[in-house]
């Protein structure tokens, strides 16, 4: 059973978009006509719109107002005449998609904590970003983030937010009338972000759920009104905003600097000279003072504060209600508020007065100033990347929503697709400037080696090391094909380069729980586990914390053809098993190309096809088991047949085509320790698909696979269980379509904003390790032996060394013990 859901539509001279929104809600919504009630709110038009929307459209229900309300008023006037269970506002100027209404309603159905819910906004034609997200500055103001950009897919992920646009949005019924409706003081402007204030701090959600579209002509009810007069009601209206909705210790700081920076907004807006006034500035002739002229779009600020004055009175009243409602503190929502030190006005003078007000009341201490981040990679950041460079890169991509972020790698190819934060080359001596730069340092690899200055014991930077890669495990196999003394001292090096990391870190991210504990033996074995760690956070995950590998929040898109017809021997028809990575050594390619041979017997249909023989960053070099993997294929006659590779590597924003065009994904590997720690992330993007997996046992992977019935785990090296598992994959279609469905519900667990989060949450409020903070020494310290208690301990002590070694240990003991009293006097003395 579905609930009734009252759609309003609000009209204010505008007949024509509103017929043709009215229209479209009748005609065009995958939605039970006996469960919608359509009404629209005429705001006193007075222009003959009513009669003529009474005759078009005649199951809409007409409801007059004596007065113009505006856009708030009009609503909640809807809202009042309302019979539905849940509220649907919709601009007049917009018209929405099929799923629009069956899409918002599934989201509060199936999330009963979602109060309110945000539909994805395009412009008419559908090309460009009105809303996907919101954000909300510290003074007050909202504003559309992305808004103007292209709808490439990028946000059709569902969020949280802290506000959806009343141009279409959703909201429970009881909700909203126990929130009051919108602010009808407001008139216009803002009562979106005030609603979604205030229902995020009553302890429910706004859910952006892009599935529910509209088609927007953005401000079509604006076009013959002044800018100014918008002015007026957007500076208006956000301080009536920060007044009712912050806590009093964020008021005392915010309140006076927001109303200081809308004065200097307006002098900046009308490029008024603000000195004019200096007494220094008199005429030497008779002063009348002179009148001056000012632009409105200046007289605006000036006159919203004003106004705001008037209207304290009532807003008092109504802070008082929102602040005993609250159940969540300012510092909850500065997630939801994403970027709240951001300026918004591109003005010098105004940007001055604001980097002047934020320091002098200290507002960054309050809303969280922008962290300066830098991610270091040693790996090629280009279209082709490899596993390292496509976690810095989602790392610096997330990071970048709240905080200015530099990507740098120190690879010679540097050549990025677009993104929102700067990419850039660096040779190692040239990372110390970056270093500088950056409050926090994320590094991966050998990174640290390059910065000797943060190794160094008084350094204070910030330093988060992402050890997902236990590179002295992986070496232990890719070093099999370098002689054995070479080998030996590469892993002295690699095992030393990883301490180095885990002594100095001040938090520590790795890819999954089995790994966890890998890194909490070495760290405890370095002493970083200390008593005062495990008091205050007796899991020390706030020392080390899971961040596995992560999926896009958008469902792959094809963008050209990959496979199936595409390459020569692969018809549209074929099944294909897809190898969705590198052949490197500590991978069992020789066994999955058995199976297929033994597969081929019976169905000739099946192709395996490896995606990337050749590593994007030149410093690796092909690894053995790559030879071995062409040879194998070529003397079983299945190159070209049933196996195909992929010699050079498939761009990083391609390779959905190939994940696409595949029916299984597959991994196979040999069981060993490197096994046993690995995170495989090629598992993920065939999650990302819905492809079915078929793995070797052994890794984390397989446990979830198992565990979640998302494919089928066969034995290491066993050709026959890895064959009837391929065949069970592609020729079991019930299987493969309870695996899929399965897939749907896992994959949301491993999106990139949803594994990021321990790093998100520790960059919001960035800490040097409880071991590396300065005069951390114990509170409580051993009592110091007195008179005959220490004679009675060195006799005992002089029995046992002359029971463990004569009188050759007492010797040894006692000149250890002359060093430490001499190394202590030293330190004393300076």
């Amino acid at each position: 059973m579905l609930p009734t859901v009252s759609v309003i539509v609000v009209n204010y001279r505008g007949t024509d978009d509103t017929l043709t929104c009215l229209r479209s809600l009748r005609e065009e919504l995958d939605y039970p006509g006996d469960r919608l009630e359509l009404i629209c709110v005429d705001n006193a038009s007075g222009d003959g719109g009513v009669e003529r929307i009474r005759s078009a459209e005649p199951g809409v229900r007409v409801v007059e107002s004596a007065e113009n309300l505006g856009f708030a008023g009009g609503c909640n006037l809807g809202a009042r005449e309302a019979t539905g269970q849940v509220l649907a506002f919709i601009n007049n100027d917009a018209r929405p998609d099929r799923a629009w209404v069956r899409a918002a309603v599934s989201v509060l159905r199936s999330e009963p904590t979602v109060g309110a819910v945000a539909s994805k906004v395009l412009d008419w034609e559908g090309k460009h970003v009105d809303f996907v997200d919101g954000g909300l500055t510290w003074f007050g103001m909202g504003y559309k983030r992305h808004a103007g950009e292209v709808d490439d897919g990028s946000h059709d992920a569902a969020r949280d937010v802290l506000f959806g646009t009343g141009s279409a949005m959703f909201v429970r019924a009881e909700l909203f009338e126990a929130l009051g409706g919108f602010d009808e003081r407001y008139f216009m402007f803002y009562e979106d972000v005030d609603l979604g204030w205030r229902l995020n701090l009553r302890g429910w959600r706004v859910r952006y759920e892009p599935r529910s579209l509209t088609y927007h002509r953005h401000h079509a009810s604006m076009t013959e009104i002044a800018s100014a007069r918008e002015y007026y009601l957007l500076e208006r209206n956000a301080l009536a905003s920060l007044y009712k909705n912050v806590s009093d210790e964020t008021l005392a700081r915010a309140l006076p600097a927001a109303m200081a920076l809308s004065v200097r907004r307006a002098t900046a807006r009308g490029e008024i000279d603000p000195t004019q006034l200096e007494i220094t500035r008199r005429p030497d002739g008779p002063d009348d003072g002179g009148e001056v002229s000012i632009d409105r779009a200046a007289l605006a600020g000036m006159l919203a504060i004003d106004q705001f004055v008037e209207m304290l009175p009532s807003l008092k009243e109504s802070r008082e209600a929102e602040q005993q409602a609250r159940v969540r503190t300012d510092a909850d929502l500065l997630p939801l508020m994403r970027k709240a030190m951001e300026p918004a006005y591109p003005l010098p003078r105004y940007l001055a007065a604001h980097d002047a007000l934020v320091e002098a009341f200290g507002l960054d201490e309050v809303f969280g100033r922008p962290r300066k981040i830098v991610v270091i990679t040693g790996d090629a950041v280009t279209e082709r990347m490899a596993g390292p460079a496509i976690r810095a890169w989602h790392m610096a991509d997330v990071l970048s929503n709240e905080h200015e972020v530099r990507l740098v790698s120190v690879n010679e190819r540097v050549d990025p697709p677009e993104s929102p934060f700067a990419v850039l080359a660096a040779k190692p001596r040239e990372l110390g400037a970056h270093v500088d730069w950056a409050d926090v340092v994320v590094l991966q690899g050998h990174v640290l080696e390059m910065v000797p200055a943060l190794k160094h014991a008084d350094s204070t930077k910030i330093v988060v090391c992402d050890v997902y890669d236990p590179m002295h495990l992986e070496l232990l196999e890719q070093g099999r094909d370098t002689d054995d003394e070479r080998r030996a001292k590469d892993l002295v090096g690699v095992t030393k380069v990883l301490n180095t990391q885990l002594e100095r870190g001040d938090f520590f991210l790795c890819a999954s729980e089995r790994q966890r504990h890998f890194w909490l033996g070495h760290l405890a074995s370095l002493g970083r586990l200390t008593p005062g760690l495990y008091d205050n956070d007796p899991t020390v995950r706030s020392l080390l914390s899971v961040v596995p590998f992560g999926l896009p929040s958008v469902a792959p898109r094809r963008t050209g053809p990959a496979i199936k017809g595409a390459r020569r021997g692969v018809d549209a028809d074929d099944k294909v098993v897809l190898w969705a990575g590198g052949v490197y050594s500590w991978f069992d390619p020789l066994t999955l190309l058995h199976a297929v041979h033994r597969l081929s017997q019976q169905h000739n249909d099946i192709r395996l096809f490896f995606l990337g023989m050749k590593h994007p960053n030149p410093d690796v070099p092909e690894m053995g088991m790559a030879g071995q993997t062409r040879s194998l294929a070529g003397r079983l006659g299945l190159t070209d047949k049933h196996v195909f590779f992929n010699e050079t590597w498939v761009p990083y924003n391609e390779r959905q085509n190939y994940l696409l065009d595949a029916d299984c994904g597959v991994t196979t590997h040999f069981e060993h320790v490197e096994t046993t720690f690995a995170f495989r992330t090629r598992v993920l993007d065939y999650l990302w698909a819905g492809l079915p997996v078929v793995t070797s046992d052994g890794d984390s992977f397989a446990d979830l696979v198992r565990q979640e019935r998302l494919g089928v785990v066969v034995p290491p090296e066993d050709p026959e269980a890895l064959a009837e598992a391929l065949e069970k994959v592609l020729y079991d279609a019930e299987f493969a379509a309870g695996c899929q469905e399965r897939i749907v519900a896992v994959r949301e667990r491993f999106t990139w904003e949803s594994v990021l989060s321990p790093l998100t949450e520790f960059c919001r409020d960035p800490r040097p390790a409880a071991d590396r903070l300065k005069a951390s020494g114990p509170l409580v310290r051993t009592p110091q032996l007195r008179g005959v208690e220490t004679l009675r301990r060195d006799v005992a002590l002089l029995r046992d060394y002359l029971d463990a070694g004569g009188p050759v240990e007492v010797a040894k003991r006692a000149t250890g013990r002359l060093r430490r009293l001499a190394a202590e006097r030293l330190r004393r003395n300076g």
